[in-house]
């Protein structure tokens, strides 16, 4: 990519000549728990840099890669938003729940006691190529101005409208009852939650996402991010950027 004159990971050692406000790309590693509102919040206290765009919400419960962009560099995010995203995690059978995840109360279903892996590499055959999506109601969606998470916490659920997402590789890495582990790759705009909640249906029990981490964007890795602690770290650890904030 032109735009990209450096970005910042886990290998950079040296932040002398470092400038949020002319714009930095840095390969942040989200931790399981704070929002990603939350991250950005953390690095803008750390940078000193109130400008910070990323590269695509991940819920609370999720970690993984988020890239993020500061000052001038956020007007190059829709470069990084448009790029298929690579994710690893957990399905757990056999319950659901409103939120499609564990943010919200399980609920024991009937199990389905003939699954075998024959039949769950079926149904997976169905989640390949383009399919329709609904956007969850735990979701950032904005539906006339409103946050569709916001309104699913009042208990309030709206119409929403389908949308096509693409489904590139879709792995089943391995299944323990009532656990598959899996990875995937998909175009931007698709909730893992559904497919979670869509592939317990399909096998005719319930079905929720327990883990999820996002492995890549693109080409850019979740391995070679910096943790915030280690970005704070590697930043304070550079003199020259210490004198300046020292200063102000």
């Amino acid at each position: 990519m032109k735009f990209i004159n450096r970005i910042i990971t886990n290998r950079t050692v040296d932040l002398s000549d470092v400038n949020f406000s002319e714009g930095e790309i840095i390969l942040i590693d989200k931790p399981s728990g704070p929002t990603s509102f939350q991250v950005v919040n953390k690095i803008k206290k750390i940078t000193r840099e109130m400008k910070i765009g990323h590269s695509g919400t991940l819920d609370p419960l999720a970690s993984g890669l988020m890239i993020v962009c500061t000052g001038k560099k956020t007007k190059v995010m829709d470069n990084f938003f448009n790029l298929d995203k690579t994710y690893s995690g957990t399905i757990m059978l056999g319950v659901k729940s409103i939120s499609m995840d564990s943010e919200t109360e399980m609920i024991e279903l009937p199990f389905n006691e003939h699954l075998d892996e024959k039949k769950i590499l079926c149904v997976r055959e169905k989640f390949l190529g383009e399919i329709e999506q609904l956007p969850p109601m735990y979701s950032a969606v904005k539906i006339n101005g409103k946050k569709l998470y916001n309104l699913a916490r009042k208990g309030k659920s709206i119409e929403r409208k389908s949308r096509k997402v693409f489904i590139s590789n879709f792995e089943i890495e391995k299944i323990d009852m009532p656990y598959i582990h899996f990875r995937i790759t998909c175009s931007k705009g698709t909730y893992i939650r559904v497919i979670a909640d869509d592939f317990g249906k399909e096998l005719h029990t319930g079905g929720i996402l327990i883990k999820l981490r996002r492995e890549k964007i693109g080409n850019f890795q979740v391995n070679d991010a910096l943790t915030i602690p280690q970005f704070e770290s590697t930043l304070f650890n550079t003199a020259k950027f210490f004198e300046i904030v020292s200063k102000n």
